[in-house]
């Protein structure tokens, strides 16, 4: 027996009970002995014996007796993080233990303003990640919508409402149109059921039921005598006999699928963390040997030498960088959310950027989760009837000519009113923008067609109204009504199955009357219809009989066809243009659903997806070794009738071949593929509470163009990041070799470690977090994917960031010497060197927005509003710094005078000219190679 059917059995997962008998308890049952059955596979008798119940139902002592074996009928819940402990987990992170430590030693060396300075940059950092996981997780909150269902039940052959948390294995559940089922059950009992089971099966239209078992190894998505719990049922009565409740439902098993599966590190963390330690290794390293050099070569003292090398620790980290970063993604978070993107976890807003492979579901998400009829196929025509979704907008084509009043046409008509009069639909106006329809969807297709040709569904089924019906069976596939015409006539209106109801006419509607029936023929049409991907209907009449009934043996047959419909979920409008967007972008769009293969490869084909028109389905997948499934989902973009395994299976099956993936979902079956990828992407409207826990990011829309402008808002992101850290640590590199030179050298230093530590909290809180609101680059969504390996500092930015820091040093040393060599004291002269630093930082600020290309344009001097208001925010704090008595008190700076700003004017627009020339030489030899 498979490891499915051990868990829809009862042993040890709460599926079994006792008969209620008159001597209680007398009997016990296989599932308590430690039998495992696959209910599906068991007739009715079989499962209730096996379950010791009845069609009574059990006793309400046996109910209790359950309850307190088995346990609530309710999914474990992991517990939450307390509020201190997500605020312990801002300060997990190597840049900000880096920060720590240096502030430790500040503490140790008495330094209590730098010490503090440091500590502020820390606590601004963690209560912004804090407060942004705070304000994203309420956003969750309002959109989410899975509520804890009551359940009917039958205890002692009396039917009572309970809450579905007291439901036990062999209670017998009662579940009707509209109510969500609330443990996995055996169908015992039913009329017309039918299941909406998208969260769990994938399976875009509603299912039909039936009582009668199946084969063991039949597919979740095929068993049609269970329901599940968590599903919807969208039409008809049914009862079944519980034989799973909580962890042991289909939906328990995701639960614990969800809390196995290990959850991928992001990108940006996994570069951060590298970069953060090959930092502090290259920072230690280079401190101690400049303070052997001291100590061996200039014969300083240990103790000089220590706090040397401290401020060089100091001087090189970058303390700014890990509180820019958080504000760059809390940026990010915010632009997303005006997109519909709601983010739930900040590192995914930088993952988003490298994302080289989306796995999409189709219905809603793909498409608009409206099914439409696009085709009627009469007798002697074709007619194609355009315009998508419940709203009653579109037209209708027979081949080149245009059939401006569709309801004229007779056979064209008596077809559609057919759809309207064998139909329990409606179609209502939601708000002032949408129509939706109640009842099943595909039944409220049929009301939308007609309309689109004129009909008022309820004005036709006032003129003719309905006496009896018969309505839709499984076991049927096909649905009758009795209805009296408007002349008096009876008319008994079919609709079902294509290749049911053509057994059951003998001719076909046609302009002059009645044509004989070509099965043949009318079997190739429905087969063209199915092979475009398209569910088909079909609609017949036949005149009625005074005092017939409609379930008569004389009334299964002598019908005539009056055509047939392919209906279809059309994709949304701009799925195909998001595709298109993905493919330029390097990203390949892959879509797993529930859905036949045929529905998805046509719905593929028509969104443009490369490798559309090969599917691969749930079964193949299952025989297939990990290297094999490697190997096709490079290959493949369509993959039908997948189940939660076969999900987990795909995304693990990309990262192992190093692509960096999404996956989007709306069911828990999604769940556990959402925790896995590097991307989770649940769905706000459709989506159900365990796809919306288990992923990093909530569509408010439902739609996969969001996940597009996610992508490019992601891009963004990390391109700003990247421009930070090339901002900042040339910075840091400047004032650490300033100190490493003064030591090398035996000379007094230009700066002192305060005011290094004053340069950089000024310049990172201002220059460094204006960079955060630059706006994409034009090509951002034209290149490809970068590699999730690659390092933050590529070869181009450490030359940037040595060439820069040169730069630099080679300035404030020339200005404090200058300094010196003038006569100044050694306050002015620092505070010259620390103004000519900052301004070196501004003017390099205005070169970084455009990395390689040219900034000496009104676009890239004045383009940049964030920009311009930090540069002169910073002028006015290094002009209270230079001139405050208080601040030269506490930082060591003085007065400088007219001829030292144009000095330092001049020396800035040197290093900007200068970094314009590397710009330029960069991009000559780049194009050369």
């Amino acid at each position: 027996m498979s490891e499915r059917d051990t868990r829809n059995a009862a042993a040890d997962g709460r599926g079994g009970g006792t008969r209620p008998t008159a001597d209680e308890g007398s009997s016990t049952p296989e599932a308590e002995r430690g039998a495992t059955r696959a209910w599906h596979a068991l007739d009715v008798d079989e499962v209730l014996n096996g379950l010791a119940s009845a069609h009574e139902g059990l006793s309400a002592a046996e109910a209790e007796r359950r309850l307190e074996r088995y346990g609530h009928n309710k999914l474990p819940r992991k517990q939450q993080a307390s509020w201190w402990q997500r605020l312990l987990d801002q300060f997990n992170n190597i840049l900000i233990i880096i920060l720590l430590i240096a502030g430790a030693i500040s503490v140790a060396l008495g330094a209590f303003v730098d010490a503090g300075a440091i500590f502020g940059v820390v606590l601004i950092n963690a209560a912004i990640g804090y407060l942004q996981e705070g304000r994203a997780e309420k956003a969750l909150q309002s959109i989410r919508g899975m509520l804890s269902p009551r359940a009917t039940v039958r205890r002692q052959g009396q039917r009572r409402g309970i809450p579905a948390a007291e439901v036990v294995p062999g209670d017998i559940v009662i579940v009707e149109s509209g109510d969500r089922v609330p443990a996995d059950l055996r169908l015992v009992a039913l009329s017309s059921l039918r299941t909406q089971e998208a969260a769990l099966s994938g399976e875009s239209t509603p299912v039909d039921k039936s009582t009668a078992p199946v084969m063991a190894d039949t597919d979740l998505a095929e068993r049609h005598c269970m329901a599940y719990a968590g599903t919807l049922v969208a039409q008809g009565r049914g009862e079944g006999v519980v034989v799973a409740t909580g962890a042991a439902t289909e939906i328990g098993h995701i639960s614990r699928m969800i809390g196995e599966v290990e959850q991928v590190q992001t990108p940006l963390l996994r570069q951060l963390d590298r970069f953060g330690k090959r930092l502090a290794v290259i920072i230690l390293m280079l401190a101690a040997a400049m303070a052997a050099f001291g100590v061996f070569v200039h014969g300083q003292n240990w103790e000089q030498m220590f706090f040397a090398a401290v401020g060089l620790a100091v001087a090189a980290i970058p303390q700014g960088l890990p509180a820019v970063i958080s504000v760059t993604l809390a940026l990010g978070v915010q632009a997303m959310a005006r997109r519909n993107a709601i983010i739930r976890r900040l590192p995914a807003v930088e993952t988003l950027g490298c994302i080289s492979a989306i796995f999409t579901d189709k219905t809603g998400t793909l498409t608009r989760n409206e099914m439409t009829v696009t085709a009627i196929v009469l007798a002697n025509r074709s007619i194609e009837v355009r315009g998508v979704g419940y709203a009653p907008e579109g037209s209708f084509r027979a081949g080149d000519d245009a059939l401006d009043e569709p309801a004229s046409e007779p056979v064209l008509r008596r077809c559609l009113e057919a759809g309207v009069l064998c139909n329990e639909a409606t179609v209502s106006m939601d708000g002032q923008e949408s129509w939706r329809v109640h009842g099943d969807p595909t039944e409220g297709a049929l009301i939308v067609v007609a309309a689109k040709a004129g009909l008022d569904a309820e004005a036709v089924r006032r003129r003719h109204r309905r006496l009896d019906v018969m309505p839709f069976e499984s076991e049927r596939k096909y649905m009758v009504t009795l209805d009296r015409m408007d002349d008096g006539s009876l008319m008994v209106h079919a609709k079902g199955a294509p290749d049911v109801l053509l057994e059951m006419c003998d001719r076909v509607r046609a302009e002059d009357g009645y044509d004989e029936l070509n099965r043949e023929d009318w079997h190739e049409r429905i087969d063209k219809l199915s092979s475009a991907g398209l569910r088909v209907l079909a609609l017949a009449e036949k005149p009625g009989k005074e005092g017939v009934a409609l379930g008569a043996p004389e009334q299964t047959g002598g019908f005539a066809l009056l055509g047939i419909m392919g209906l279809i979920d059309p994709p949304r409008e701009d799925a195909a243009r998001a595709v298109e967007s993905c493919r330029k972008a390097g990203i390949r769009t892959k879509m797993v659903t529930g859905d036949h293969a045929r529905t998805a490869s046509a719905i593929a084909e028509t969104l443009g997806l490369t490798q559309g028109r090969q599917v691969v389905t749930g079964k193949e997948l299952e025989g297939m070794e990990d290297a094999e499934l490697r190997q096709r989902v490079q290959e493949v973009d369509v993959f039908a009738r997948a189940s939660p395994e076969h999900k987990l299976r795909l995304v693990m099956s990309v990262q192992a071949g190093g692509m960096v993936c999404a996956m989007t979902g709306d069911g828990v079956n999604d769940a556990p593929a959402l925790r896995r990828a590097d991307v989770g992407v649940a769905m706000g409207i459709n989506g159900t509470e365990a796809s919306k826990e288990a992923a990093e990011m909530v569509l408010a829309d439902d739609n996969f163009a969001t996940i597009v402008s996610a992508v490019e808002e992601g891009r963004k992101v990390y391109d700003n990041i990247k421009k930070t850290v090339a901002f900042l640590l040339p910075t840091n590199g400047g004032e650490s070799l300033a100190i490493l030179v003064a030591v090398l050298s035996g000379a007094t230093l230009p700066i002192t470690p305060l005011q290094i530590l004053w340069v950089n909290m000024v310049t990172a809180v201002t220059l460094g977090l204006a960079l955060a609101f630059e706006p994409g680059e034009a090509d951002v969504m034209r290149r490809p994917p970068r590699d999730p390996d690659a390092p933050i500092l590529d070869l181009f930015l450490i030359w940037r960031v040595l060439f820069v820091s040169a730069l630099l040093v080679v300035s404030v040393y020339g200005v404090f010497l200058w300094a010196l060599a003038s006569g100044t004291d050694i306050s002015a002269a620092r505070s010259a060197a620390v103004n000519t630093l900052v301004v070196g930082e501004i003017v390099y600020l205005l070169s970084i927005r455009r990395l390689t290309g040219r900034s000496l344009s009104f676009d890239g001097l004045f383009g940049s509003r964030p920009a311009l208001i930090a540069i002169a925010l910073v002028v006015l704090v290094q002009m209270a710094w230079t001139y405050i008595p208080s601040l030269q008190l506490l930082f060591g700076s003085a007065f400088l005078t007219a001829n030292d700003w144009i000095i330092i004017g001049v020396i800035g627009l040197a290093i900007f000219l200068a970094l314009e020339v590397e710009k330029s030489l960069w991009r000559y030899f780049s194009r050369a190679i």
